[in-house]
């Protein structure tokens, strides 16, 4: 059910009256380019203004968007006219798709004899002051939820990339998934079972040799338990791999402290998590904040370096933010098969974004937003 809070009267009639002038000046622009363009396109002038209404379009959208949530605090946020990280071609090829781009459009087209009346309407009941104390704040309410209606985020299309994304992030979860099972038998193989491998044989020639030469015999076993003890250490170290025993025993700060200790760069810690985050929340910013330590150390050439955990409250739910930053020489990026590539695959696992910052020269600023629920 809509809020139905009306606009302050004064409020409300500078809404109609100044809505007027700006619907009219963009219903003009956008239907003159927007025909010149379909009438022209058969000779390929009108690609270039078919592009350019839409963008217009677009941008006119969130002016009209602005301009209700100023006026009348609708919820109306803006839309990105055109990013950044995309080719030109690609980009007007998107927008020119975009069914939000031809919702802005036939809004505009629906807002010029609406403003119209809304325009009559204020103007006229100004004089009658109950009047317009009691019809102009509810017409402009009216008018703002056809804003609402037509400019307000498309449901259908954050469905779908929602929907997209959860399949792209399930993906790369499988991926990272297989990736370590990978490297847990790598390190089974090439570490713990080579260890017994050679302590089963050791014990094998030990018992060989107890009664013709008790001596080597002896040394054999010595061998053998020194393999032994090792392949234990081989096997601690691969299931703190897997989940520390001081991150389930005692939470993410002293984990990420013990981290710390160990990096050769001198890290400052600050973490502020509480109530403490699901257990895929604190590995995930576990393994984040290692390898990135681990990375720094190997190849950033920084000097200090600060790791921050926080607790952010958002609409959609919590969210547990890790921000490390490091004074080194930059260059860092998520390249497809690299270290970030796989940390940022991690955080897809359970709908997290990791983002990186890393101009030459530095500083470097790796970020990741975990939700808390997914």
């Amino acid at each position: 059910m809509r809020d139905r809070r009306y606009p302050n009267p004064a409020l409300a009639i500078l809404y109609l009256v100044g809505g007027f002038p700006l619907s009219l000046f963009t219903f003009i622009v956008t239907l003159v380019l927007l025909c010149v363009g379909v009438g022209t396109v058969v000779i390929w002038v009108g690609v270039p203004l078919l592009v350019g209404s839409a963008v217009l379009a677009r941008s006119f959208g969130n002016t009209h968007r602005a301009w209700a949530r100023a006026m009348t605090g609708a919820d109306l946020p803006n839309l990105p006219v055109l990013t950044e990280d995309r080719g030109a071609l690609r980009q007007w090829r998107a927008l020119l798709t975009d069914r939000r781009t031809w919702r802005d459009i036939a809004f505009l087209g629906m807002e010029l004899p609406l403003s119209v009346f809304g325009f009559a309407l204020a103007v006229a009941s100004v004089p009658l002051v109950p009047l317009a104390l009691w019809l102009t704040p509810r017409y402009a309410w009216l008018h703002s939820q056809l804003a609402v209606a037509m400019l307000g985020p498309d449901r259908t299309a954050d469905l779908t990339a929602k929907a997209e994304h959860l399949q792209a992030s399930r993906a790369r979860g499988v991926d990272a998934a297989e990736a370590e099972r990978r490297r847990i038998e790598r390190d089974l193989h090439d570490g713990a079972q080579q260890r017994l491998v050679a302590v089963a044989m050791g014990l094998g020639r030990a018992k060989g040799k107890l009664d013709a030469d008790p001596d080597l015999a002896r040394a054999l076993i010595d061998e053998a338990h020194a393999d032994a003890k090792l392949a234990v250490a081989e096997l601690r170290d691969l299931a703190r791999g897997i989940y520390p025993a001081v991150l389930g025993d005692r939470g993410l700060d002293a984990a990420l402290s013990s981290l710390a200790a160990k990096c050769p760069v001198p890290v400052e810690v600050a973490v502020a998590v509480e109530p403490r985050p699901p257990a895929a929340v604190e590995s995930t910013a576990y393994f984040i904040v290692g390898e990135s330590l681990t990375n720094i150390a190997k190849h950033s050439g920084a000097r200090n370096v600060t790791v921050k955990v926080w607790r952010h409250e958002r609409g959609s739910g919590d969210q547990v933010v890790v921000e490390i930053t490091d004074d080194g020489d930059g260059g860092a990026s998520i390249r497809p098969g690299g270290g970030l590539a796989g940390l940022a695959d991690r955080a897809a696992t359970i709908d997290g974004v990791m983002t990186v910052v890393s101009p030459i020269g530095g500083p470097t600023v790796i970020r990741a937003d975990l939700p808390c629920e997914w």
